[in-house]
C-alpha cells in the first residue's frame, strides 16, 4: 500500500462533496471540506460561508437531502457508511447520516 491509500483525509466522497458545494455556493474559497474515518464509518464535516447556508440546506432541507443520499451510493460502492456534517456560522450543526437518519 501506499501512503496516499492510507490517508484517510482523502476519498471520493470528499472530493464529491467539494467539487458540488464549490459549484452552487457564491463563496467557494470559503468552503472547507474535512473527512475523519473511525469505527462508525466515514464523517464529511462541511463548512461555508453564511450567506451561503440556504444554498447548501436547500428548500426544507431538499438540498442536503439529495447531498445524502448520493453520499449513501458512493458509500456503498466503497462498503463504507458515510455521514455528513454540516457546520452553521453560528457554531451550531446539522446533520445528516447516509443511511436516512438524522
Amino acid at each position: 500500500m501506499t501512503a496516499a491509500t492510507d490517508d484517510h483525509s482523502v476519498g471520493p466522497d470528499k472530493d464529491f462533496i467539494l467539487y458540488f458545494v464549490k459549484q452552487v455556493v457564491d463563496n467557494p474559497d470559503e468552503v472547507a471540506v474535512e473527512r475523519v474515518v473511525d469505527e462508525m464509518g466515514v464523517l464529511i464535516t462541511l463548512k461555508v460561508a453564511k450567506e451561503d447556508m440556504g444554498k447548501v440546506i436547500g428548500k426544507n432541507g431538499q438540498t442536503a437531502k439529495a447531498l445524502r443520499v448520493l453520499l449513501r451510493v458512493i458509500g456503498s460502492k466503497h462498503n463504507a457508511r458515510v455521514n455528513l456534517k454540516i457546520i452553521e456560522p453560528d457554531g451550531s450543526e446539522v446533520a445528516f447520516s447516509s443511511n436516512g437518519e438524522l
